[in-house]
């Protein structure tokens, strides 16, 4: 656990990537704590959520509903600025009633939500997800708070200098190229014939090998650059 906290500090530095910190979010609170996926949202300029994370694409798909039907546990812990819980969605329909019929489509059973804040300032939320009923523990809880808490340090970080203008550009950006990398991954998915998954690990792993941001590798696949030929021509995924 403290290797995560360490890789997640690593981030205070004058360059990082924004979607990419919060994938690692979601991955790293699916291995250590008592979850099966996790998503998170991430909010724009003028407050409005958008799915910035997911460990896997039943939990990217559930947000994406959740953002779509305006119904759900993180838009209330967004809003709220608290964790919300509930461990057990069948016992608790009436809920959130369209959000809980797709998290049960999904084979989800429990959720908990918990807020990206710093102080009074909300960036946005995380779900985490449990294929079984029964709500995380108060030391889970705990520690799931605390990686939200680092990532948000993480976004927030020296270079905003206390200027919240800076802050609101640094999320505004990270919501584009969102877009743009969900592009990307159709590109690689496409001419490998591999699935958005394994499209998004092999577009990941080859930022990270060559030093590159996420969402400049992003924009070069999409734009077919010559600088990523290798990438475009080779998409088998990574082995574990």
């Amino acid at each position: 656990m403290g290797e995560t906290f360490v890789e997640i500090a690593d981030t205070l530095v004058a360059r990082f990537d924004v979607i990419d910190l919060l994938h690692f979010l979601s991955e790293r609170c699916v291995q250590l704590l008592d979850v099966d996926a996790a998503g998170v949202l991430l909010a724009d300029e003028r407050g409005t959520l958008s799915l910035a994370a997911a460990s896997t694409e039943q939990a990217r798909m559930l947000e994406l509903f959740q953002l779509q039907d305006e119904e759900g546990p993180c838009l209330d812990c967004f809003h709220s600025g608290v964790r919300v819980s509930c461990g057990d969605l069948g016992l608790e329909p009436q809920r959130w009633p369209r959000f809980t019929e797709a998290a049960r489509e999904r084979g989800f059973a429990a959720v908990t939500a918990v807020p990206l804040r710093l102080g009074e300032a909300r960036l946005g939320a995380m779900n985490l997800f449990r294929v079984t009923t029964g709500s995380l523990g108060p030391e889970a809880l705990l520690v799931a708070q605390a990686l939200a808490d680092m990532a948000t340090i993480g976004i927030v970080n020296e270079r905003a200098h206390g200027r919240a203008e800076l802050v609101v550009e640094q999320l505004q950006g990270a919501l584009n190229s969102r877009t743009v990398i969900e592009q990307a991954k159709g590109v690689l998915a496409e001419r490998g014939r591999i699935s958005v998954s394994d499209a998004f690990t092999v577009l990941r792993s080859y930022a990270r090998d060559h030093n590159r941001l996420l969402s400049q590798v992003a924009h070069a696949v999409v734009e077919q650059s010559p600088d990523v030929a290798d990438l475009l021509g080779t998409t088998t995924p990574p082995r574990p």
